[in-house]
């Protein structure tokens, strides 16, 4: 029984994991270097993560610094962020690139929170999601005489309690973001 809730609560935490990760992507106006995570550049015909490939810094609020350690991948990487979906031109000087966010308009801001909020949506979703299993599990557990009536009561509320936690901790992290893109 006990193990049912543990397992319950280390998927919930894989769940705020991976919305955080997402939130980390979302481009709120100044750089972050999480926002190169997802390019893979083709580097000698195996597509490596940009992080492999060059030192990442944040020299100014709106401007990532991109420093190869391979002068010669520098094309690469350059076509590799073009073909991308950030949006952002790359300006290429010979041994760096430059990435200059521009500042986020009005309208783009607020698609940008109805994506915070979609992500949050579909994280709690997967809250629930795993909350049905977990006392599906329990009660499969009943039926077959390994607990109790009382037992199955008390550990439904532990699990909802645990859902109701991380659902809390999801709208926190949702209202953190969206106030970090309305702000800039």
């Amino acid at each position: 029984m006990d193990t049912i809730i543990s397992n319950a609560e280390q998927k919930m935490k894989k769940t705020i994991n991976a919305l955080e990760n997402e939130y980390a992507v979302i481009r709120a106006g100044r750089a972050n270097p999480a926002i190169l995570d997802k390019i893979n550049v083709d580097y000698y015909g195996v597509p490596t993560p940009i992080n492999q490939l060059a030192t990442i810094s944040v020299p100014e609020a709106r401007m990532l610094l991109i420093q190869p350690w391979d002068k010669s991948s520098i094309k690469a990487i350059e076509k590799a962020i073009q073909t991308s979906d950030i949006g952002i031109n790359p300006q290429n000087d010979g041994g760096s690139i430059r990435l200059l966010f521009p500042p986020l308009t009005e309208e783009r801001r607020r698609d940008l929170v109805k994506n915070v909020n979609k992500y949050a949506e579909d994280s709690k979703v997967a809250v629930r999601s795993i909350r049905r299993d977990a006392i599906e599990k329990l009660k499969n557990m009943k039926k077959n005489s390994e607990i109790s009536e009382d037992d199955l009561r008390v550990a439904e509320k532990d699990v909802q309690d645990l859902t109701d936690r991380f659902c809390k901790d999801i709208d926190n992290i949702a209202a953190k973001k969206e106030k970090e893109i309305m702000e800039i």
